[in-house]
C-alpha cells in the first residue's frame, strides 16, 4: 500500500503530485527544486540552490522517518553541466565519505521556475 509524504518544511507541490510517496520500505522524492519553504524563494546561485533542493530532500525523509544515510539513488537535473563542479562540492558534505548513493548527473533544456537544480532521490524506510 502506497503512502503519501507530506511536509511543511518542504515547499508544496506546485502540480498534481506529491512530495514523496512511501511503498514496499521505499521512499522515492518528487524531483526537489530549491525553493525555501518558508519564503517560496530561491536562493542566490548552484550553490546555495543546491543546498535547498537537498534540505528540502532532507526535511521530506525525515517526515518518513527515514534520512539522508538511508538514500540509494538520486538523479540531479541541472540547467548547465558547467555548474557540476559546484554542486558536485554542495552535494558531497551531505553524504559521509564512501557512503554515496548512485547517482545520475543531466543536464536538461529548462527547469520548473528556472531553477539551476532539481534533485530526486530513493531512500530505504
Amino acid at each position: 500500500m502506497k503512502k503519501v509524504i507530506s511536509t511543511d518544511l518542504a515547499p508544496a507541490a506546485i502540480g498534481p503530485y506529491a512530495q514523496a510517496v512511501a511503498v514496499d520500505g521505499l521512499v522515492i522524492t518528487s524531483g526537489q527544486l530549491p525553493i525555501n519553504p518558508a519564503t517560496g524563494a530561491f536562493p542566490e546561485g548552484i550553490a546555495e540552490q543546491t543546498r535547498q533542493s537537498l534540505n528540502n530532500v532532507k526535511a521530506i525523509l525525515a517526515e518518513a522517518g527515514t534520512g539522508m544515510d538511508r538514500i540509494i539513488k538520486t538523479t540531479v537535473f541541472l540547467s548547465d553541466m558547467n555548474n557540476f563542479g559546484a554542486m558536485n562540492e554542495v552535494y558531497a558534505t551531505f553524504f559521509g565519505e564512501g557512503g554515496y548513493p548512485a547517482r545520475s548527473a543531466v543536464e536538461v533544456a529548462r527547469l520548473p521556475k528556472d531553477a539551476l537544480v532539481e534533485i530526486e532521490v530513493i531512500a530505504a524506510l
